[in-house]
């Protein structure tokens, strides 16, 4: 098969998503790269019908790859994921209606073009967490405790556009990370971004099935085939604070492999369709229960 991978600075010496290019190309599969932040694309030739069975993007929320991506969709290639699903969560504004419209737990959000804005939130509602609605990696991300802190140092976020703001959730500073590979799930812990102070053993834990029901759920309702979630244990249950298309994929078992097989599987297809990508080389890894699967199956490093 035949793959153009849009990669951007931040991820050019990044294990995901080269070491992918890697495995593919291992497989005996024909893998472009294009750098859509530091390179001229002759773009009229680059995206035309038939020059690729698929297009992967991995770039920050707010480069040019995205826009790349969707002229690939426009012509009729394959994307992994889909141009408009990734276009629905990169905007965390978009995001968050999309997701509280379908159901799942998000809390109140509220936007604004300037921090000072926020003030007008009922105090009760403080503190809250104020991040850029096209932010990544835990940009610009921070906890305000009061109206009168909106406007402390590092207030204004680079690129000034439409910031989100949402009331904090009380939890234990440890985030939940759970990854998606083409419908089967995997959980693990890390340290909170807003508790920097503590020291959290990233690591892989069991998948509950409240939150397992969850993170399905957010593959359906944005139509994600990779993906990952951050959720929090909150006093009230899980919350879903983030979603990320194609994320780093830390801790999972045989990430490369299974990401790989997945890619190839949604290459061929277009569908969505989950895939059984290896057999866990380490088992005493691995949740107590089963990832969720959908069906299907694909042998790893197939043509």
């Amino acid at each position: 098969m035949r793959l153009c991978f849009l990669v951007e600075e931040q991820y050019r010496h990044d294990g995901m998503p080269l070491d992918v290019i890697r495995q593919l190309t291992a497989w005996g599969h024909r893998v472009d790269v294009l750098r859509p932040g530091r390179s001229l694309i002759r773009i009229s030739e680059a995206i035309q019908a038939g020059s690729h069975d698929a297009w992967v993007l991995k770039t920050v929320s707010d480069g040019p790859g995205l826009t790349l991506l969707e002229a690939a969709a426009s012509v009729g290639l394959t994307t992994v994921n889909d141009a408009r699903s990734i276009r629905s969560v990169r905007d965390k504004a978009l995001a968050a209606v999309i997701a509280r419209r379908n159901g799942l737990p998000v809390p109140v959000t509220y936007a604004a073009a300037r921090p000072e804005e926020f003030a007008a939130i009922p105090e009760s509602e403080f503190p809250l967490v104020v991040k850029p609605a096209d932010g990544s990696s835990g940009r610009a991300v921070r906890l305000v405790a009061t109206p009168d802190r909106l406007m402390d140092p590092g207030a204004e976020p680079t690129g000034g556009g439409l910031l989100i703001a949402q009331p904090y959730v009380p939890n234990s500073g440890t985030d939940l990370k759970v990854y998606c590979i083409n419908g089967d799930l995997y959980a693990t812990e890390r340290c909170s971004p807003l508790h920097p102070g503590r020291t959290v053993l990233e690591r892989q834990v069991p998948l509950t099935p409240e939150v397992a029901r969850i993170a399905a759920e957010i593959g359906t309702v944005f139509g994600l085939d990779l993906y990952g979630a951050d959720i929090l244990l909150g006093p009230d249950g899980p919350v879903v604070v983030d979603i990320n298309d194609f994320p780093s994929f830390h801790q999972v078992p045989d990430a490369v492999a299974r990401v790989s097989a997945a890619i190839l599987h949604l290459a061929r297809t277009g569908s969505g369709q989950p895939v059984t990508a290896l057999a866990p080389a380490t088992p005493a890894l691995l949740p107590a229960q089963p990832s969720i699967r959908f069906g299907g199956s694909l042998p790893v490093g197939g043509q």
